[in-house]
């Protein structure tokens, strides 16, 4: 029988030729074009026909409902590289959605097949990486994260959160007054949220304009190097988020 590593092996191997598509996301053509007036820093190209982008691996955290899907499909367009969505990994993996997996195998199971994910994805290069919501809350896939390189953090407030998931079957939302354990988890979480390398808002922008903004941020990283701190926010600003 294969073990889990060997599946979760084999369904990335397949993710990669045959990645998922986010719903209303552009097409699956590379180096994908913005919106006009975007910086000339997302230019496919420089004069050796080379590709040129800021990094080469980025992963996309934040709670559920904030974009990272939609956003990460969109940057790795833009950037002509790997597009990988670990729930959808991780569903390739079971053959089961994400609350099967947690009413038939259970929370412990998903996040066991969710840390040999993080390990796996790390090992990649060319790729943008859109983690589940509860995946970067975790202190060990937190910090084999963050060591392989940045992680951008997108943030919504809890109502739009609500709008953009109130019709979704996802297990940890199954709660008579749904926004209100919205806040409860988002403020739970927000402390390990706010440990990601680059925060950026999601709220009631189009997904074009949240690229831009985080390529660039992404170059500001890649000038800086190794002497970047994370540009968390103040806490108490959170409800602008």
């Amino acid at each position: 029988m294969e073990s889990l590593s060997q599946r979760v092996a084999m369904a990335l191997r397949a993710a990669l030729l045959q990645p998922d598509r986010p719903e209303g996301a552009a097409p699956e053509s590379v180096g994908v074009t913005l919106a006009d007036g975007v910086s000339s820093r997302l230019s496919p190209m420089n004069g050796s026909g080379l590709i040129e982008r800021p990094v080469t691996w980025v992963a996309l955290a934040g709670f559920m409902g904030t974009g990272k899907s939609r956003i990460g499909w969109e940057l790795s367009r833009a950037l002509a590289l790997h597009f990988v969505d670990t729930d959808k990994l991780i569903t390739r993996v079971v053959g089961k959605s994400i609350p099967e997996v947690f009413a038939e195998e259970g929370e412990g199971y998903f996040r066991a097949c969710e840390a040999e994910v993080v390990r796996r994805v790390t090992r990649l290069d060319h790729a943008v990486v859109s983690l589940g919501g509860g995946t970067f809350i975790h202190e060990a896939n937190r910090r084999s994260l963050l060591e392989r390189g940045p992680v951008v953090v997108l943030w919504a407030t809890p109502e739009t959160v609500y709008q953009r998931t109130r019709h979704s079957d996802r297990p940890l939302l199954r709660s008579a007054d749904p926004l209100s354990r919205i806040r409860t988890l988002m403020d739970e979480r927000e402390a390990d949220y706010r440990q990601g390398t680059i925060h950026v808002h999601s709220d009631g922008r189009p997904a074009e304009e949240i690229v831009e903004e985080v390529v660039e941020r992404l170059w500001d990283w890649a000038d800086v190097g190794a002497t970047w701190e994370p540009q968390a926010e103040p806490v108490g600003e959170r409800a602008s988020d």
